[in-house]
């Protein structure tokens, strides 16, 4: 029994901090998992630069609402999805996921909690687990599972390594440098035809 394992930004969506960092004018909110592995440190730095702006979750909602799924990505998940049981893991938050999974017609997500503010100020986050993707595959082996998983970013490696299959998708030419042994796609069609031979 096949469980696909899906990164959600950059694989079925675009980037929501680039989003949001061209909608509000500040450059330097386009870092993300691709740049920085320490996603602490990085959401720690992101909060910093959003209390220095004035700006909170309402902002960046305002901001997810004009955001739709990348071009295919609907068609492909659906397909997917006739095919195999799939999970979204994320390292994005419940407050930020929640319209983007309407368009691609609900399909199941794991991600994390932003601590907001009564004023609506993002003052902190809370991880549904250490190491969320990883223990997510290896939980989810523990019950009976294979797992295949692809993800683009720094934070996706770990579970795409500890799968009977990985892949990334749509990744930067630095990461696919630095990892020659993964299969690396660019096409939903490509990728999905790699998760079908990995499940023969």
């Amino acid at each position: 029994m096949y469980i696909t394992c899906l990164d959600l930004e950059g694989v079925l969506v675009p980037e929501i901090w680039i989003a949001f960092s061209e909608a509000s004018g500040i450059p330097e909110l386009r870092r993300t998992t691709r740049d920085e592995p320490d996603y602490d440190k990085l959401m720690k730095w992101r909060i910093g630069i959003l209390k220095e702006h004035r700006l909170g979750l309402k902002e960046i909602q305002d901001t997810i609402a004009k955001i739709d799924p990348l071009p295919g990505a609907k068609e492909f998940l659906d397909e997917l999805r006739s095919i195999c049981q799939v999970i979204i893991i994320s390292d994005t938050f419940t407050q930020f996921s929640t319209p983007l999974m309407k368009k691609l017609a609900w399909p199941t997500i794991f991600c994390n909690t932003l601590e907001v503010s009564a004023s609506g100020e993002i003052t902190g986050y809370k991880m549904r687990c250490p190491q969320s993707k990883l223990t997510t595959v290896k939980a989810l082996q523990s019950i009976g599972y294979q797992t295949i998983a692809s993800g683009d970013s720094h934070n996706d490696l770990a579970m795409i390594r500890a799968s009977k299959a990985g892949f990334l998708f749509k990744s930067t030419d630095q990461i696919k440098k630095d990892n020659p042994d993964l299969p690396a796609f660019e096409s939903y069609d490509d990728l999905l035809d790699a998760i079908k031979k990995a499940m023969d």
